[in-house]
């Protein structure tokens, strides 16, 4: 065995005796007969092995054991500073993570965290995206995520803008679907209870007729779709019926009486309304539709 992986196990044997990390102190005054140039070896062996983890705490280093279940996937070719901030980026999944937060975790100064990031950008290991709940703030992620739905609003949002028109136009197109099953139904000639039946349809029905349509350009897939239905059954043009297996069968319906207020406001009939908030990009404050539903 050389000498660094001797050194690298006496390191080891420390970091398990001190569960919540040691500092470099703690190593020059353990490995007391050890040149500082071997001990600094070791320990980026350890670090490039995946065998210790780095963390700073105010302005100190701390490395310990790392949890064998956690494997980052950090290049072996960046430094200390570039991997402290690799793995809280990673620890964001793909919703990501503000800056504030990695400058709490990572302590570091904002001019250096801010250099930092981008040479983890230039190097395309990890990016900035815009959220859709604030526009003006970006969360960082591995380059090779695909943001979740909450950070980019889904299909409905173009590079951070709602897309009514295009909402519309799928909610007219869903229920006439709804209603060519309906009126299908009636013209079989059946007792009701067989018309009600043949009337319903699954989001994979509904799925399958937009996508031959041909009406849009990004692939929809069937939560897209559902999202959509249920703002035809807020608008009270459907139902929704439940299954024993879970899952849910649509209907159009008759609306003889007109709908009531609460559900013509449109808030009853909003498919980002779980992303609309007090503050950031949607907002009721800044909201046209209930200006215009108020006026």
């Amino acid at each position: 065995m050389d000498e660094i992986s001797t050194i690298g196990f006496q390191i080891i044997s420390l970091a398990k005796d001190k569960p919540e990390g040691i500092n470099n102190d703690d190593l020059a005054e353990s490995l007391q007969t050890v040149p500082p140039e071997k001990r600094v070896q070791a320990l980026n062996k350890l670090l490039l092995d995946g065998v210790l983890e780095i963390l700073k705490k105010g302005n100190t280093l701390i490395y310990r054991m790392k949890d064998p279940g956690k494997k980052s996937s950090a290049p072996k070719d960046i430094d200390n500073e570039e991997r402290v901030i690799y793995n809280i980026v990673e620890e964001g999944g793909n919703k990501g993570i503000w800056i504030r937060d990695i400058r709490v975790k990572s302590n570091l100064v904002m001019t250096q965290l801010n250099k930092v990031l981008k040479q983890l950008e230039n190097k395309k290991l990890i990016k900035a995206v815009k959220s859709v709940n604030a526009s003006k703030k970006k969360v960082y992620m591995l380059y090779n995520l695909e943001p979740d739905r909450s950070i980019t609003g889904g299909a409905w949002y173009q590079d951070q803008d709602f897309e009514a028109e295009f909402v519309d136009v799928l909610n007219q197109q869903c229920l006439r679907f709804l209603r060519m099953k309906r009126d299908s139904a009636r013209a079989s000639g059946e007792g009701p209870l067989a018309v009600q039946k043949l009337s319903e349809c699954t989001v994979a029905d509904v799925h399958r007729f937009i996508s031959d349509l041909g009406i849009s350009k990004i692939s929809l897939d069937e939560d897209d779709l559902e999202t959509i239905l249920k703002t035809v059954v807020y608008d009270g043009k459907a139902e929704r019926i439940a299954q024993i297996n879970g899952g849910f069968l649509y209907r159009a319906i008759e609306t003889p009486i007109a709908a009531p207020g609460l559900v013509q406001m449109p808030c009853g009939i909003c498919p980002v309304i779980k992303n609309c908030a007090d503050c950031g990009e949607i907002t009721p404050k800044l909201c046209t539709y209930i200006s215009e539903w108020l006026d």
